[in-house]
């Protein structure tokens, strides 16, 4: 049973992160761009008008998102309760990738094409 919380708990952080980090992106993004905090792609990082958008339609993907995980990754490791620890470890890791494709694909993906379409080839 400790294995158990102890692997739900792991399966947790990723949704809560990408719940606190949407938050914050939506209430308060960095300021300026910068090279080492924010949603920094070639794209995001071309205006600031981009990157103000960016961290805004990123947030809210990533709250969304963090909020509907949530749920579910609870859900998926009930099915590990009581099973030996091959099987909850197995399971907490595809979990766990599953939320990070869940992470970085759809949202590149989603604001990337949002970016592209609000803005042109300079940021503008």
């Amino acid at each position: 049973m400790g294995f158990w919380i102890f692997m739900l708990v792991c399966d947790l952080l990723i949704p809560l992160v990408m719940i606190c980090i949407g938050t914050r992106f939506v209430k308060n993004p960095p300021f300026r761009i910068n090279s080492v905090y924010g949603y920094r792609t070639a794209r995001s990082m071309r205006s600031q008008a981009a990157w103000d958008f960016a961290h805004r339609y990123c947030g809210k993907l990533w709250r969304t998102m963090g909020w509907v995980m949530l749920p579910l990754s609870v859900l998926a490791m009930l099915l590990a309760l009581g099973q030996d620890i091959d099987f909850t470890s197995f399971l907490g890791g595809a979990v766990a990738v599953i939320q990070c494709v869940i992470m970085f694909v759809p949202t590149l993906v989603l604001t990337e094409r949002a970016l592209k379409q609000q803005f042109d080839s300079n940021g503008r």
